[in-house]
């Protein structure tokens, strides 16, 4: 768009503005009374009535040209709009597809972990299971420590009695000879 465009656009713009505006309407509103108060100064009604109509249908001419281009431009504002809106779509929907992806990620993961969970609480009976098993054999090697001690003592004393019972042996041998 050559900026000569951009000018009649942005004067056209302005225009179709300012005549819809509170502003216009007095301004029309006191040409019309001004226009028909020249009869009071001697101008012929029919030459009032050709000048005013005249210039309405001008000024109607050049509302329908502004306001068909300002039709023209909020077409192109809604079609881009509408782009825009089919782009955000498109995003919307890929980024819904990215969350039902996570979505099922997520429930990939909390499948997992619920394995994994089952998995710690078979490790902890087996860690359980496994602690008793030390506890018992702990209590067998204390239980056999005792006999063994005890069965060292029953050795060391019939050690001793069959020393000393060797020793009256001897003894007898030696004795009355």
């Amino acid at each position: 768009m050559s900026s000569t465009q951009k000018k009649l656009n942005g004067a056209a713009h302005t225009a179709t503005n300012w005549i819809g505006s509170i502003q216009s309407l007095v301004v029309h509103t006191i040409l019309f009374a001004v226009s028909f108060s020249l009869v009071l100064f001697g101008f012929a009604f029919e030459q009032i009535l050709l000048v005013v109509t005249t210039v309405v249908s001008l000024e109607a001419i050049y509302l329908a040209i502004f306001i068909q281009m300002a039709i023209n431009q909020q077409t192109q504002n809604i079609e881009a709009a509408v782009e825009d809106i089919d782009e955000i779509q498109e995003k919307v929907e890929e980024i819904h597809e990215d969350v039902e992806e996570i979505q099922e990620d997520v429930d990939e993961i909390q499948e997992d972990v619920e394995e994994i969970q089952e998995d710690v609480q078979e490790i902890e009976k087996d860690v359980d299971e496994i602690q008793k098993d030390v506890d018992e054999i702990e209590k067998d090697e204390t239980e056999d420590e005792v006999r063994e001690r005890k069965n060292i003592q029953v050795l060391d004393k019939i050690e001793s009695g069959i020393g000393a019972l060797v020793a009256e042996i001897e003894k007898m041998k030696k004795g009355p000879r």
